[in-house]
């Protein structure tokens, strides 16, 4: 098989793994509660973790069934510890590989991908704001779209709702609550305040919330940024002029990278300016298609590169925009 070909199979598999994660963690998000996997129940203030009653020895302390050194022990190493060691575990990934937790698992992000994709149905658009519509080679919007759109929104952006009300109250109350109309006031105006705020998100500042909104987002962020060895995407700026010639079924037009990126960035920028990439790799994707029907390019324009190889991209990027200064 070509070299063009396998880089564009390999990227196209990698993108089918990422989407498995991605709606295997949503479904995950949804169901956790149910099966008290991970929640936090304000009715008995009792934290659940992998279906156990999960007790810090402070109730144990208030009603005299430990000592202060027990209930002092006990919160170390069933509070403390667990949450350092995984605020660490979390923050040494973003350290290493950036954004990954929102490319490849966030339930956010994958409403993002999946919504971007039925506005570009009806608009050709992406997100609201895109300047342009993108359209494929015969392509045409859609005006029936729109309804499934704003329909999708209203429907993902009250299931959040309800599903985060889940976390804090026993999730059979609530679903046995709104199937018989027996909410109480407080619990329907969550879900509806809720609802109404997370649909208004959906529909118009899906990527912006995830950009500018979002602190899981910007600590990832953060410690990527710090890293100069962490993963990033080299772009092969002496073969710039080659990129003249891209072209995908996606974006026929030319600038597939930038035309696909669900977060709106550039692809082709240097990593201070992609300060929000979450690794999705689907502007890989696209490069390895447009090289696919241009054989007489060697290697993508576009490559992951993590360790020394990044640190020279980095390095080789701060010389550039220097110059440029």
């Amino acid at each position: 098989m070509p070299e063009s070909l396998s880089a564009a199979a390999h990227s196209k598999r990698l993108q089918r793994r990422r989407r498995a994660t991605q709606w295997s963690f949503f479904a995950l998000f949804l169901l956790a509660p149910a099966f008290n996997l991970l929640r936090f129940d304000l009715s008995e203030t009792q934290l659940w973790v992998l279906g156990m009653r999960w007790s810090l020895g402070i109730d144990a302390l208030a009603h005299g069934q430990v000592t202060a050194t027990e209930a002092a022990l006990s919160l170390i190493l069933r509070g403390i510890l667990p949450a350092i060691a995984g605020v660490a575990l979390f923050m040494g990934v973003a350290w290493r590989w950036g954004r990954l937790y929102c490319g490849w698992l966030c339930p956010h992000f994958s409403l993002v991908e999946g919504l971007n994709a039925l506005l570009h149905k009806a608009c050709g658009k992406f997100s609201l704001w895109d300047a342009a519509p993108t359209l494929r080679s015969g392509e045409r919007t859609q005006a029936r779209w729109w309804p499934v759109f704003a329909l999708s929104c209203a429907v993902f952006g009250f299931l959040w709702s309800i599903t985060l009300l889940t976390y804090l109250l026993p999730p059979k109350l609530i679903w046995e609550g709104l199937l018989s109309g027996t909410l109480t006031p407080n619990q329907a105006r969550f879900i509806l305040i809720g609802g109404c705020a997370f649909t208004a998100e959906l529909l118009f500042a899906r990527h912006l919330f995830c950009r500018f909104g979002c602190a899981v987002g910007l600590f990832q962020s953060l410690a990527w940024m710090a890293n100069p060895r962490a993963m990033v995407i080299a772009f092969k700026r002496e073969r710039a002029s080659d990129c003249r010639s891209c072209s995908t079924a996606q974006s026929p037009q030319g600038n597939a990278c930038d035309n696909v990126c669900p977060m709106r960035l550039r692809p082709r920028q240097i990593k201070r300016l992609m300060f929000s990439c979450v690794q999705c790799g689907r502007c890989l994707d696209q490069c390895a298609e447009s090289k696919d029907g241009q054989p007489h390019l060697p290697t993508p324009q576009l490559a992951w590169t993590v360790g020394v190889d990044a640190l020279r991209e980095t390095l080789k990027q701060h010389q550039l925009n220097r110059r440029d200064q």
